[in-house]
């Protein structure tokens, strides 16, 4: 008999709503009415109005594609420039090339990544392009180092000294065999690499970085609705609840994922 995906179902159930909110709510949410100070829900506002008298649904419906695209977008931007970097100074046999690739990452690691994403943005001023870069480039550094020791434990192996000895190609030998041996690690680690994300492009956001201050982004919107918490509570426990259940069940799914795979046939009774 085989054990019941409790933690799957429940995932999925936390990532649903933001997930369907974030792809299809522009679609839905259609243009804004007019605007009317009602804090109270009613009068064709669900979920009443804010301060300046937008309506906090359509809000919503509206600000979740800034955080979730650009979060996804940084992460596979992280790892298209870690995977390589990772593998190269893992699969080299030139020490001075490693310490040349791996010793500058230890120095940006130790700038907090939210310090270095406000850092450059003091001075350039990005929107969601460049907070896709700022975002994705600060997470580059520990991907990298996650990648570097996966691949070392890897290279060590009969396989790949073989692979060598026959001539195969670097290509075929980091992507081929180790990349592939090691990828219920990178799976892990990109679980944790997302969420990174999103908390950091929420707080970027939160903060005023790369979105404009009156922009329909649920992070600007708990930022922007904060001060009247208690006049108007939906306005700002709505959308931190969206990115909380969307940080959390990315994290369980694939913690749920891994120890699915990882769990012997035989085992699950």
């Amino acid at each position: 008999m085989k054990q019941k995906p409790t933690r799957s179902l429940f995932a999925l159930g936390l990532i649903v709503l933001p997930l369907l909110l974030a792809v299809a709510g522009p679609f839905v949410a259609g243009p804004p009415g007019p605007r009317s100070v009602s804090f109270a829900s009613g009068a064709g506002h669900w979920l009443g109005t804010d301060f300046s008298g937008r309506d906090v649904a359509h809000q919503v419906l509206l600000g979740g594609r800034s955080v979730v695209l650009v979060a996804l977008a940084a992460t596979a931007l992280a790892y298209l420039v870690a995977v390589p970097l990772g593998l190269t100074a893992a699969l080299t046999r030139r020490t001075w090339l490693e310490e040349a690739l791996m010793r500058p990452l230890d120095v940006v690691i130790a700038v907090p990544s939210l310090l270095l994403v406000l850092l450059v943005a003091a001075t350039l001023t990005p929107g969601p392009a460049g907070l896709t870069v700022l975002v994705g480039l600060a997470a580059v550094p520990d991907a990298a180092r996650v990648v570097h020791a996966a691949a070392v434990e890897v290279s060590s192996r009969p396989a790949v000294e073989a692979l060598r000895m026959q001539g195969e190609s670097w290509w075929r030998t980091a992507i081929g065999y180790v990349a592939r041996s090691m990828r219920r690690t990178l799976a892990a680690d990109a679980g944790i690499r997302l969420t990174g994300a999103l908390y950091l492009v929420a707080t970027a956001a939160f903060l005023g970085v790369g979105v404009q201050p009156d922009a329909a982004d649920w992070a600007v919107m708990v930022d922007r609705n904060r001060t009247g918490l208690f006049l108007q509570p939906w306005a700002v426990v709505v959308p931190a609840l969206l990115i909380a259940a969307l940080s959390m069940g990315t994290n369980l799914l694939f913690d749920a994922a891994l120890q699915r795979h990882k769990t012997p046939k035989g085992a699950r009774r």
